[in-house]
């Protein structure tokens, strides 16, 4: 393909960095990227992804914008009150770049359509904010060997991490088992600064444009660690667990399931 003259002039910045080019610029203008969840993480990665020139952006959700959203997830505004949160997503997304192609589904990721949704996307990002979500799109990606960028928030704290299926730990060489129900206390009832998710999905976006263009390191093996209150960052080296049941020398998960929708949300 070749750059129009306004497709120099919007990715200029790119082009002009040794590490991106023309041909890391052409790289992002092919790829596609599934961002599960439209709200607090996915907004942010969805608009630097879009901003980026990133073609094809998939967004998953089954939530509408409601007003208590709007505090931190900066791809809705007051008007999209009530909207389905991928329309508006997609409605902002693409209207930031028209260059951008953006697939709004509207629903839940099940063990019955996750690998269909997932089939045609080059990199998964997960800003999901429940456990039975993380969860499933990690046994998922570990199956179809799909790199997945994984992110969560809570109060003043974020997390990031990078699994590559295969080369580097999963989110079960983490945290083997979600935790009971009841256990971690939900966003509406601990709360979430709100500027929070957009550092942490700004690093997500980070991660996944780095895997496009085959630059730098990503967090592989490694979890990121933010604090808000600190402005502090620590990095935990997360060793691939051999024993892993998904992603171990001898899986014991080689089919995916559906948890159990009482567990507790992020």
């Amino acid at each position: 393909m070749e750059f129009t003259d306004t497709q120099i002039q919007r990715y200029s910045r790119h082009i002009i960095l040794p590490e991106v080019g023309g041909k890391g610029q052409k790289k992002l203008l092919g790829s596609k990227v599934l961002i599960v969840g439209a709200g607090g993480l996915g907004c942010p990665v969805g608009y630097y992804l879009a901003a980026a020139g990133v073609g094809t952006i998939g967004i998953v959700d089954d939530d509408l914008v409601e007003v208590s959203n709007l505090q931190r997830q900066i791809a809705h505004s007051t008007g999209a009150i009530g909207m389905p949160k991928v329309e508006s997503a997609k409605r902002t997304f693409e209207a930031l770049n028209p260059d951008v192609k953006v697939n709004a589904m509207k629903g839940r990721l099940t063990k019955d359509n996750i690998m269909d949704v997932m089939k045609d996307y080059d990199i998964v990002v997960d800003g999901s904010d429940n456990f039975p979500t993380r969860y499933l799109v990690n046994d998922a990606c570990v199956l179809m060997r799909k790199p997945l960028v994984s992110g969560a928030i809570l109060r003043f704290e974020g997390q990031v991490t990078t699994l590559i299926p295969h080369e580097g730990h999963c989110y079960r060489c983490l945290f083997e088992t979600p935790p009971p129900p009841g256990l971690v206390p939900s966003c509406q009832e601990a709360g979430v600064l709100g500027v929070l998710p957009g550092v942490i999905g700004a690093l997500e976006a980070t991660e996944a444009l780095k895997l496009i263009l085959g630059r730098g390191e990503p967090l592989k093996n490694t979890l990121l660690i933010y604090n808000a209150l600190t402005t502090s960052f620590r990095k935990v080296k997360v060793p691939r667990n051999p024993d892993c049941p998904v992603c171990g020398q001898n899986p014991t998960i080689t089919e995916l399931a559906d948890y159990d929708a009482g567990y507790c949300q992020l």
